[in-house]
C-alpha cells in the first residue's frame, strides 16, 4: 500500500545509492586506492549498500534499512576495526560516508515506524 512517507523513503534509498557510488569510487576521488585495505573496505561495502538501495527501491522492507544501518556503522568501525586510521583520506572518508548512511537509514526506520495507519 503506498502511503504519504513511502515517497520520502525513496528518496532515501536513493540518497543511499548515491552514498554507495561515493563509496565505491572513493579511493580514486580521495587518492586511497593504492592501500589496499580501505580500498577493498569501500569497494565491498559500496556495492553491497547498492544492491540493498536498488532493493529497497524496487520493494521497500523494513530489514533492508536495518542492515544499511548496520552498514553505516561498520564503516565508521572499520578504520580501527581494520587499521587504516592513519590513512587520513580513508579514514575520513569511511567515517563521513558511514554517519551519512546510517543517518539516512535511520531515518527511513523512523519514518517507517511512525507512518499513519490508514483507517478502514
Amino acid at each position: 500500500m503506498w502511503t504519504m512517507n513511502t515517497n520520502a523513503r525513496r528518496s532515501q534509498d536513493w540518497l543511499n545509492l548515491i552514498l554507495a557510488a561515493l563509496l565505491f569510487f572513493s579511493p580514486w576521488l580521495m587518492g586511497f586506492v593504492s592501500d589496499v585495505m580501505p580500498t577493498r573496505n569501500a569497494w565491498i561495502v559500496g556495492v553491497v549498500l547498492a544492491l540493498i538501495a536498488i532493493a529497497a527501491i524496487t520493494a521497500f522492507a523494513e530489514w533492508e534499512e536495518w542492515l544499511n544501518l548496520a552498514l553505516g556503522l561498520w564503516l565508521v568501525a572499520s578504520p580501527w576495526m581494520l587499521g587504516f586510521t592513519g590513512n587520513p583520506a580513508a579514514f575520513r572518508t569511511h567515517i563521513v560516508l558511514g554517519l551519512l548512511a546510517a543517518a539516512i537509514s535511520a531515518w527511513a526506520v523512523w519514518d517507517y515506524r511512525h507512518e499513519p495507519h490508514a483507517t478502514a
